[in-house]
């Protein structure tokens, strides 16, 4: 019997949805009922195989590339029962997608370079990320243990401040591996053309001050600074930082500890009117709107550039690392300083960097093969060769002490490569200023609060651009599509005895938008097949 054109079959239906609803359903259901917390075997099983993921990210650097391959190399000479598959991007954002997207599909990696306030989002209603407190302790396979085949590091050995980057409610959840600040690189050459001398320290009257006087231009429109007809003074690459920094020292609110949001208050918008005032002149801009800063810097376009120690190498005339082609670099000086202060005395930076953490498994034994591997990525090699890419900061003493590391930074300058001088005076500045940085709370949407910090400050520079008025109203207006956009709303209200499934995961990657997606419509497919049959059961009986 053939079937009408147009009505597919019911099995076909009924087939569709049943796949529809497994598939979400398998997607999200792990999610949702997590693991139990990991428990520690007795001891490592060195008979078996073992095949482990690591996600890294860089930035398109070859270097520290070779840097992950040598070290999977060397551990896996170590430990010839453990392969180790090396996954990389150059976006610590899109390892946070990724991560939450393979949460619901119970395929997170083994081992992952990311951020414990992304962390913090990871372990929302489950177990996914292990404790690392009694790994970390343990005599045998803890940190420095009697059974691990390596040199690795003892508890007592990383650097405490660093270290307690990775407690998340009084726990360890991560390892350090890296660490930096932010550093504002000066082209000194034209602050000293336009008049001034750079101060020790530099503060945001003096930084607002040089980039308002270097936007004068002549007759054709050019800028008097450069000959050019592109000038943008002042640009700063992460503007979280710079909200949470400019915040943090006014002795403003930002955020408590247990995640309370305190950053829509009358010194943020004093900051940002301050920041549109600047922003209406063209003297101060954003890498999201204007591109790296880095590349206005190097083509005598921008004087105050803000970014990541890590950043370094793309900084100055001779930068090994330039996204400009030759004819555009200009000849300058460049002074590596910390960023703007409002009090010179009392420096305050954002110690920032990524951290390793290690994701439950069902096999215990899989977890140690990767505890084992993190563990790895803290000795001396690693961490020294790592370091050298880039303005980081090695997480451990011995690192840091060591005769290696120690001739490293005292050969500044001899090259513009492994001893560019202004990567080398990155890493010293942080060095130099251990304990004037600060690290912001962890706890459950930090990294949404922290995305509405800079949200807050890109949409006042975009406000200005498209020719509004940032005034008090414009900026409550601001406050609440941010809180809104983040979800700050039910965080601020709730955090403290917030539920897990109330906890604010920020903008949901497309994956889970589409698993979620296809779960509502499978649903209104089955109401609407079942309304249907019961319909056409009504109509048989009349």
């Amino acid at each position: 019997m053939r079937r009408r054109r147009g009505r597919p079959c019911r099995k076909s239906i009924r087939a569709a949805l049943i796949a529809a609803v497994c598939a979400v359903s398998l997607a999200g259901c792990h999610g949702r009922e997590g693991y139990a917390p990991y428990e520690m075997p007795d001891t490592f099983d060195e008979t078996r195989e073992y095949e482990i993921t690591f996600w890294a990210k860089n930035d398109t650097n070859k270097t520290q590339t070779a840097i992950y391959e040598t070290a999977i190399a060397d551990f896996e000479k170590l430990y010839p029962n453990i392969t180790v598959n090396l996954r990389l991007y150059t976006d610590y954002g899109k390892i946070y997608n990724d991560v939450i997207t393979n949460i619901a599909t119970d395929t997170t990696p083994n081992v992952c370079i990311t951020y414990p306030d992304h962390i913090a989002t990871y372990l929302t209603g489950s177990n996914n990320v292990v404790c690392l407190d009694e790994l970390a302790a343990d005599a045998d396979y803890g940190l420095g243990g009697s059974r691990v085949r390596f040199d690795a590091p003892a508890l007592g050995e990383l650097i405490p401040d660093f270290f307690d980057e990775c407690m998340i409610d009084g726990r360890c959840y991560a390892l350090p591996y890296m660490r930096s600040t932010e550093a504002c690189y000066v082209n000194k050459t034209y602050v000293e053309k336009l008049g001034y001398t750079l101060p020790e320290t530099l503060t945001w009257d003096f930084v607002w001050e040089v980039s308002e006087a270097a936007m004068a231009q002549d007759q054709d429109g050019s800028y008097l600074i450069n000959g050019q007809k592109v000038m943008i003074p002042f640009i700063y690459k992460s503007t979280d930082n710079m909200m949470i920094q400019m915040l943090r020292q006014k002795g403003a609110g930002y955020s408590t500890d247990d995640g309370q949001v305190l950053l829509f208050n009358d010194t943020t918008k004093a900051l940002l009117k301050d920041i549109a005032g600047h922003a209406a002149t063209g003297a101060f801009s954003t890498f999201k709107i204007s591109s790296y800063p880095a590349n206005f810097l190097n083509a005598g376009q921008c004087i105050f550039a803000v970014d990541s120690t890590a950043g370094a190498t793309w900084m100055g005339t001779d930068a090994p690392l330039l996204d400009i082609s030759e004819d555009k670099l200009v000849q300058f000086e460049t002074q590596v300083m910390e960023v703007p202060q409002f009090d010179p005395g009392k420096p305050q930076m954002i110690s920032q960097g990524p951290s390793v953490c290690i994701f439950n498994k069902k096999d215990p034994q899989e977890v140690m093969a990767s505890w084992l591997f993190a563990q790895y990525l803290l000795t001396d090699e690693v961490q020294i060769a790592y370091a050298q890419t880039e303005g980081y900061v090695p997480v451990t003493y011995k690192a840091l002490q060591s005769e290696v590391y120690q001739e490293y930074l005292a050969q500044a300058g001899q090259d513009d490569e492994l001893h560019y001088d202004v990567k080398i005076k990155a890493a010293e500045l942080l060095l130099d200023h251990l304990d004037d940085t600060f690290v912001t709370p962890v706890f459950v949407g930090s990294t949404s609060l922290r995305d509405a910090a800079g949200q807050l400050v890109e949409n006042t520079v975009k406000a200005v651009r498209r020719g509004q008025t940032v005034d008090d109203a414009r900026i409550d207006s601001m406050y609440e599509e941010v809180s809104s956009l983040y979800r700050l709303d039910q965080t601020g209200a709730q955090r403290g005895g917030m539920a897990a499934d109330e906890a604010d995961m920020g903008a949901l990657p497309k994956t889970s938008v589409i698993l979620l997606a296809s779960l509502a419509a499978a649903w209104i497919l089955m109401i609407a097949y079942g309304a249907g049959r019961s319909l056409k059961r009504k109509r048989n009986r009349r």
